[in-house]
């Protein structure tokens, strides 16, 4: 399975970033991380990317006769290439990111003491104009200001979130 099959399915996608920042998880505690997903569903994704090389086991051990892995992301793995990919392809990994975006909405929306306002969740849409050296600059802004924050590892100050910027040019009217 290629990269982007494996990372084109929502609830895949939803586990590599519930393991972003360095994480090591159990299954068990990337379901506390996805409560809409069913264990069994969690179970067979998590073997499916491990089984593709996109989370590998970082340890395992003895818990009562079983054996407990805990995984990790392999980043250099969880990214699709996007040279050589159609139409069809853009499509359907762009209809996974959005799904996976509404269920970890919604995951959050669901959660008990989820307050948008206090936690500052914003989404906005904006029409700019732009010649292909603006949108150039522009996209090195928006990198300039994420790359580095991409490091940062989890803390007791820090919480989540998921920032997912989207850009294409729009449709315009054929004269």
């Amino acid at each position: 399975m290629n990269t982007l099959e494996l990372l084109a399915h929502p609830v895949r996608l939803r586990i590599v970033h519930a393991m972003r920042g360095g994480r090591s998880l159990t299954t068990a505690e990337l379901g506390e991380l996805v409560p809409d997903v069913s264990k069994a569903t969690l179970y067979r994704h998590v073997d499916v990317l491990a089984g593709g090389g996109v989370l590998e086991v970082a340890e395992e051990r003895r818990v009562r006769g079983a054996v407990e892995r805990r995984y990790r992301l392999r980043q250099e793995r969880a990214v699709v290439d996007a040279e050589g990919l159609s139409a069809e392809d853009y499509r359907r990994a762009f209809t996974t990111a959005v799904a996976a975006l509404v269920a970890e909405f919604g995951a959050y929306l669901d959660r008990d003491g989820a307050d948008p306002a206090a936690d500052l969740v914003g989404f906005r849409q904006h029409a700019v104009w732009l010649s292909r050296d603006e949108l150039e600059a522009l996209i090195a802004d928006l990198r300039a200001a994420i790359a580095p924050r991409l490091a940062n590892q989890p803390t007791a100050q820090r919480a989540r979130y998921l920032l997912s910027p989207i850009l294409f040019p729009a449709a315009e009217p054929t004269a």
